[in-house]
């Protein structure tokens, strides 16, 4: 999933992908690591748009890069996890970094 964050990784692929149900790979995920398989994705993705953001991507290029179908979506997540919009954060953030290197 990190190395493809763009991929299909719905729970039925990811359930044929390792050749177990969707109702087992469910309850390893919450066995092994406390949460859903697609929280887990959502997470990866969330991280990896922050990355990007952080790297100088606008918002809608870190959404596609990072695997969200759309920014809206994106929006939701950052919304949900950090009350702020990607394009707040990237202004709040960037502003932080260039303060520190100077």
């Amino acid at each position: 999933m990190t190395a493809n964050p763009r991929g299909d990784h719905s729970l039925g692929e990811l359930a044929k992908h390792l050749n177990v149900s969707t109702r087992h790979l469910t309850r390893l995920f919450h066995g092994e690591l406390s949460t859903t398989p697609a929280r887990y994705v959502e997470n990866i993705r969330f991280d990896m748009a922050r990355a990007l953001l952080d790297q100088g991507h606008t918002a809608t290029q870190a959404a596609t890069l990072a695997g969200f179908p759309s920014y809206e979506s994106m929006r939701r997540v950052f919304a949900r996890k950090l009350s702020i919009s990607p394009a707040a954060y990237q202004r709040r953030f960037s502003t932080a970094r260039r303060a520190n290197a100077v």
